[in-house]
């Protein structure tokens, strides 16, 4: 990896066919009051014009934009190869159709400057339609002040890929993208792991773009959603451990019952390998005291999973029927 150059913001944005929405990413990067910056640009095997839009860009500001074009692995590994060559002190990921406000380097360089015991610095990141017009101005959890990713970032992602900025060090003992999503939690997961501190900024510093319809469950990838669920949990649940969260506390057991649906829903698809780590995992994670799980898993066993689930399906449909309150 290259030499570190002290006080630059690399910022890495993978793209994939969208070359009208990346530039208005890059201006958003190009209008940061703060400088030195570098854009690297991972052009991720698309199949339009956008390798031709990235190296028309790169020219237009050849001492601030990179370009790398690769073959198409998806957006973890195009980050990962953006991240192998950025020289920054700090590292910022930028997804092509978001964009950034002119001071978030400013505010969180800074707040990183006063609180050298932090390693990331975040700030609020507001939520927008496709117009730009804002639907909420304090998305997700960015508002509220953690010091740690954990234990909130055992129950969800409570912020946006764009929301933080990296120390250098962090990024680099955290380790390398993976291919497999949910990727960036992955990561971030591996980041909360070694108990990172974390700082507000204290202002809002970038906008998460709406995509009506996108999510990959209502685009019939509902099995893919699920396989990738069950590969992270169980590291998920890891990294929580390694970051010290209590195993009675609440968040946990909130894990617990997201494991033991999970593992329920695998089973229903006939994965029964994936099904019993996750049950095994909900089991673990509840402390072994959960009759409900424990009464799931010898219904498995005695009568197979999918007889097991019509049974649960059976009686949560009569527990919500009206007619027999």
């Amino acid at each position: 990896m290259p030499e570190t150059i002290p006080h630059l913001v690399s910022t890495i944005i993978p793209v994939y066919n969208r070359a009208e929405m990346v530039r208005k990413a890059v201006d958003s990067v190009l209008a940061q009051t703060y400088r030195p910056i570098e854009i690297i640009l991972v052009d991720d095997g698309s199949t339009d014009d956008t390798p031709a839009v990235l190296d028309a860009m790169a020219r237009e500001h050849p001492d601030e934009i990179r370009v790398l074009h690769k073959v198409n692995e998806g957006p973890g590994l195009a980050r990962e190869a953006g991240r192998q060559v950025a020289r920054g002190e700090f590292i910022q990921y930028l997804d092509s159709d978001d964009w950034l406000l002119p001071n978030k380097f400013a505010d969180q360089v800074r707040a990183l400057r006063d609180h050298p015991e932090c390693g990331i610095a975040y700030g609020t990141s507001m939520f927008v339609d496709t117009e730009g017009q804002v639907i909420n101005p304090v998305s997700r959890w960015t508002g509220r002040e953690f010091d740690y990713l954990f234990p909130a970032l055992l129950e969800r992602r409570w912020w946006y890929t764009h929301t933080p900025l990296f120390r250098r060090d962090v990024s680099d003992a955290a380790g390398p993208w993976p291919r497999q999503r949910p990727e960036d939690w992955d990561l971030e997961a591996r980041m909360g792991a070694l108990r990172t501190r974390l700082v507000h900024c204290g202002s809002t510093v970038s906008c998460q773009r709406e995509h009506p319809g996108a999510e990959r469950v209502s685009h019939g990838r509902l099995d893919a959603y699920l396989r990738d669920e069950a590969w992270f949990l169980p590291r998920l649940h890891d990294c929580a451990l390694q970051a010290g969260v209590a195993e009675q506390g609440p968040e946990m057991q909130r894990f617990s019952r997201w494991a033991f649906k999970l593992a329920r829903e695998l089973g229903a698809m006939g994965e029964r390998a994936q099904a019993w780590t996750l049950m095994d995992l909900a089991a673990d994670a509840a402390g072994g005291r959960d009759a409900g799980m424990r009464t799931v898993a010898a219904s498995a066993r005695l009568l197979g999973w999918p007889a097991t689930m019509r049974v649960v399906n059976a009686v949560q449909g009569l527990r919500r029927d009206p007619a027999r309150a």
